[in-house]
């Protein structure tokens, strides 16, 4: 199998779907040989900051001497983004074989995997086969029932900011949400949490786990990634960092900070005054306001927006959005790509449908937001 022979199979109709559980992964797992029962991981759940925790814990480790395996989601440009071995995506031959590996198998016993669960079980099974030492990982989709959940012990549990997203799935209260996220705390493994949810204290109690509460009091100066919000995330990861790993020096954490890499996070692209951020929820929205109003509190805005069908975009808008504004909206390819007269119509501004590139020496901010899955091709025609 080819690699694009990989991706077409992943994004075909038959896996390109979400339907959370751990039965099927952890058929498929077994027949694997459960490589994830070998492996030592630090799990990371949350609504937003899930991903920026994974890149801080793996940095830091990394750069401490560890060989770590960092498995996050979505991508931006390539699938391969998603399985890191020492902050370098896995081949393009290698995750081919991996997914044909792991779709024989699953076909050959009638296993109906989706998309994420054929790259979780190609994640572990490659970790494995690579021996590393630590795994971060972060959850695709809630917790109790994400796939990633098939470990049965972990080095730790860290649960970021809970907030209203995927709520069809997880539920429509806070607690309903924390419940599904505290799903990944387990027997005897500490966990650390940025809020004190009664769930989390509670689960922690019945599994005999340490609950750690961790304040925002972490100095975010040395660190690469720039949002006002890396300020909680930071302290989630090295409260558990400085728990786990107590021999790790201050210096070899502080040199990390300043390298650590997760693009798509308030990334500023200097040359274009470009920030490009994937906020795609309400909280991130709120979180990406507050950081251009820190940073950059002067300059005029111009918004390039585009989301999911599904996403409150009309709270989104209204976080983001003033008067004065210059706002463009962009569908892009990707099957619940909101409609630009939906948007415009929720929209309180006068905004117009994205089309060419701009002047970048107009002495504006060009903000770029609003989905994942928009990145790539929109940067593309930027």
């Amino acid at each position: 199998m080819e690699y694009c022979d990989a991706v077409k199979l992943l994004t075909s109709q038959g896996k390109f779907y979400i339907e959370l559980g751990l039965e099927r992964i952890s058929k498929v797992l077994e027949l694997l040989g459960n490589p994830q029962d070998e492996l030592k991981c630090i799990h990371v759940a949350g609504t937003n900051g899930k991903g920026s925790v994974c890149a801080i814990v793996e940095a830091v480790l990394r750069n401490a001497g560890m060989k770590t395996g960092l498995y996050t989601s979505p991508h931006i440009f390539e699938y391969t983004e998603r399985i890191k071995i020492n902050g370098s995506d896995i081949s393009k031959e290698d995750f081919a074989n991996y997914v044909e590996l792991v779709c024989n198998l699953a076909d050959k016993n009638e296993i109906h995997l989706t998309e994420f669960e054929i790259l979780t079980a190609v994640m572990f099974k490659y970790f494995y086969d690579k021996k590393v030492d630590v795994v971060v990982l972060e959850t695709g989709l809630g917790g109790r029932f994400d796939a990633t959940n098939v470990v049965k012990s972990n080095l730790c549990s860290i649960i970021t900011h809970i907030d209203f997203d995927h709520t069809e799935r997880l539920g429509n209260t806070l607690s309903k949400i924390a419940f599904e996220k505290a799903g990944i705390i387990k027997e005897n493994c500490p966990v650390f949490a940025s809020e004190g949810y009664e769930i989390f204290k509670d689960t922690a109690d019945k599994k005999n786990a340490m609950f750690i509460l961790v304040a925002p009091f972490e100095d975010i100066s040395n660190l690469s990634l720039k949002g006002l919000c890396q300020r909680e995330n930071l302290s989630l990861a090295l409260a558990a960092v400085r728990y786990l790993f107590p021999n790790i020096g201050e210096n070899v954490i502080q040199n990390a900070l300043s390298k650590v890499q997760h693009p798509g996070r308030f990334q500023l692209v200097e040359d274009k005054n470009m920030i490009i951020d994937a906020a795609h929820n309400p909280n991130g929205i709120r979180a990406l306001k507050e950081s251009l109003d820190f940073w950059y509190p002067s300059l005029k805005r111009r918004f390039v927006f585009g989301c999911l069908k599904n996403k409150d975009y009309k709270t989104m808008m209204a976080e983001l959005f003033e008067k004065g504004d210059e706002i463009y909206f962009y569908k892009f390819d990707y099957p619940n790509s909101a409609n630009v007269k939906d948007l415009q119509a929720a929209c309180a501004y006068p905004s117009r449908e994205f089309t060419e590139k701009f002047d970048y020496k107009d002495g504006k901010l060009t903000v770029v937001c609003g989905s994942f899955y928009m990145i790539k091709e929109l940067l593309a025609k930027l």
